[in-house]
Protein backbone atom coordinates (compact mmCIF):
# COMPACT_ATOMS: atom_id res chain seq x y z
CA UNK A 1 0.00 0.00 0.00
CA UNK A 2 1.40 3.71 -0.85
CA UNK A 3 2.36 5.69 2.42
CA UNK A 4 0.53 8.88 3.10
CA UNK A 5 2.13 12.27 2.81
CA UNK A 6 2.72 13.27 6.78
CA UNK A 7 0.72 16.14 7.82
CA UNK A 8 2.88 19.83 7.69
CA UNK A 9 5.38 18.14 5.06
CA UNK A 10 5.38 19.95 1.32
CA UNK A 11 4.05 17.52 -1.25
CA UNK A 12 6.90 18.29 -3.24
CA UNK A 13 9.86 17.13 -0.64
CA UNK A 14 8.00 14.01 0.18
CA UNK A 15 7.49 12.98 -3.52
CA UNK A 16 11.22 13.76 -4.31
CA UNK A 17 11.52 11.86 -1.06
CA UNK A 18 9.32 8.44 -2.30
CA UNK A 19 11.62 9.04 -5.67
CA UNK A 20 14.77 8.94 -4.21
CA UNK A 21 14.03 5.71 -2.04
CA UNK A 22 12.58 4.08 -5.06
CA UNK A 23 15.93 5.03 -7.18
CA UNK A 24 17.86 3.35 -4.33
CA UNK A 25 16.22 0.02 -3.90
CA UNK A 26 16.76 -0.09 -8.05
CA UNK A 27 12.89 0.22 -9.20
CA UNK A 28 13.62 2.25 -11.67
CA UNK A 29 16.67 -0.35 -13.55
CA UNK A 30 14.37 -2.22 -15.37
CA UNK A 31 11.23 0.00 -16.87
CA UNK A 32 10.22 -0.79 -20.00
CA UNK A 33 11.27 1.64 -22.80
CA UNK A 34 14.72 2.61 -20.31
CA UNK A 35 16.81 4.51 -22.96
CA UNK A 36 14.57 5.21 -25.43
CA UNK A 37 12.67 8.56 -26.70
CA UNK A 38 9.52 9.38 -25.70
CA UNK A 39 6.89 8.58 -28.10
CA UNK A 40 6.22 11.20 -30.36
CA UNK A 41 2.17 11.28 -30.05
CA UNK A 42 2.34 11.54 -25.98
CA UNK A 43 2.25 15.73 -26.99
CA UNK A 44 -0.49 15.09 -29.49
CA UNK A 45 -4.15 15.81 -28.62
CA UNK A 46 -6.34 12.83 -27.39
CA UNK A 47 -7.24 10.37 -29.94
CA UNK A 48 -9.90 7.27 -28.94
CA UNK A 49 -8.55 5.22 -31.24
CA UNK A 50 -4.97 5.80 -30.54
CA UNK A 51 -4.44 1.74 -29.94
CA UNK A 52 -5.90 1.10 -32.88
CA UNK A 53 -3.19 3.15 -34.91
CA UNK A 54 0.01 1.99 -32.86
CA UNK A 55 -1.25 -1.56 -33.47
CA UNK A 56 -1.33 -1.00 -36.67
CA UNK A 57 2.13 0.87 -36.86
CA UNK A 58 3.57 -2.12 -35.17
CA UNK A 59 2.38 -4.68 -37.57
CA UNK A 60 2.88 -3.04 -40.60
CA UNK A 61 -0.48 -2.51 -41.39
CA UNK A 62 -2.35 0.39 -43.19
CA UNK A 63 -5.85 0.76 -44.46
CA UNK A 64 -5.91 2.59 -47.68
CA UNK A 65 -9.01 3.75 -49.48
CA UNK A 66 -9.34 0.79 -52.53
CA UNK A 67 -8.24 3.49 -55.31
CA UNK A 68 -5.15 4.56 -53.43
CA UNK A 69 -4.38 1.28 -52.59
CA UNK A 70 -4.55 -0.04 -56.22
CA UNK A 71 -2.27 2.63 -57.51
CA UNK A 72 0.24 1.91 -54.70
CA UNK A 73 -0.03 -1.55 -55.99
CA UNK A 74 0.37 -0.73 -59.74
CA UNK A 75 3.64 1.09 -58.54
CA UNK A 76 4.68 -1.66 -57.06
CA UNK A 77 3.97 -4.30 -60.09
CA UNK A 78 5.66 -2.00 -61.79
CA UNK A 79 9.21 -1.71 -60.23
CA UNK A 80 8.57 -5.30 -59.41
CA UNK A 81 8.25 -5.69 -63.46
CA UNK A 82 11.78 -4.12 -63.91
CA UNK A 83 13.27 -5.66 -61.30
CA UNK A 84 11.89 -9.40 -62.78
CA UNK A 85 14.59 -12.39 -63.63
CA UNK A 86 12.64 -12.88 -66.93
CA UNK A 87 10.20 -11.72 -69.83
CA UNK A 88 7.62 -14.32 -69.17
CA UNK A 89 7.49 -13.02 -65.13
CA UNK A 90 7.26 -9.59 -66.21
CA UNK A 91 4.32 -10.51 -68.75
CA UNK A 92 2.63 -12.65 -65.97
CA UNK A 93 2.82 -9.35 -63.07
CA UNK A 94 1.93 -6.84 -65.59
CA UNK A 95 -1.37 -8.28 -67.06
CA UNK A 96 -2.00 -9.74 -63.66
CA UNK A 97 -1.87 -5.79 -62.19
CA UNK A 98 -3.81 -4.63 -65.28
CA UNK A 99 -6.45 -6.94 -64.01
CA UNK A 100 -7.00 -5.03 -61.18
CA UNK A 101 -6.79 -2.06 -63.01
CA UNK A 102 -9.17 -2.29 -65.40
CA UNK A 103 -11.84 -3.85 -63.34
CA UNK A 104 -11.65 -0.69 -61.12
CA UNK A 105 -11.60 1.29 -63.90
CA UNK A 106 -15.24 0.17 -65.07
CA UNK A 107 -16.75 -0.26 -61.62
CA UNK A 108 -15.21 2.25 -59.99
CA UNK A 109 -15.25 2.73 -55.62
CA UNK A 110 -16.47 5.58 -53.63
CA UNK A 111 -12.76 7.44 -52.74
CA UNK A 112 -10.31 9.42 -55.00
CA UNK A 113 -10.60 9.05 -58.75
CA UNK A 114 -7.46 6.08 -59.44
CA UNK A 115 -5.38 8.22 -61.51
CA UNK A 116 -4.06 4.69 -63.34
CA UNK A 117 -4.80 3.11 -66.96
CA UNK A 118 -3.58 0.16 -67.35
CA UNK A 119 -0.17 -0.59 -68.37
CA UNK A 120 0.71 -1.16 -71.94
CA UNK A 121 2.88 -4.62 -71.74
CA UNK A 122 5.35 -4.40 -74.71
CA UNK A 123 6.36 -1.10 -73.80
CA UNK A 124 6.80 -2.34 -69.91
CA UNK A 125 8.77 -5.28 -71.34
CA UNK A 126 10.26 -2.94 -74.01
CA UNK A 127 11.73 -0.34 -71.13
CA UNK A 128 12.75 -3.96 -69.19
CA UNK A 129 15.00 -5.48 -71.80
CA UNK A 130 16.71 -1.75 -71.62
CA UNK A 131 17.23 -1.86 -68.40
CA UNK A 132 18.99 -5.39 -68.29
CA UNK A 133 20.77 -4.19 -71.17
CA UNK A 134 22.31 -1.53 -69.45
CA UNK A 135 22.93 -3.03 -66.35
CA UNK A 136 24.71 -5.58 -68.12
CA UNK A 137 27.09 -3.24 -69.66
CA UNK A 138 28.15 -1.14 -66.32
Amino acid sequence: MTERKPPGVPFESWVDKQIQDAERRGEFEQLPGLGRPLDPAIDSSYDELWWIRRKMAREGLSVLPPALALRKEAEDALAAAYAAPSERIVRKIITDVNVKLREMMYKPPPGPPLGRKPYDVEEVVRQWRERRASAGES
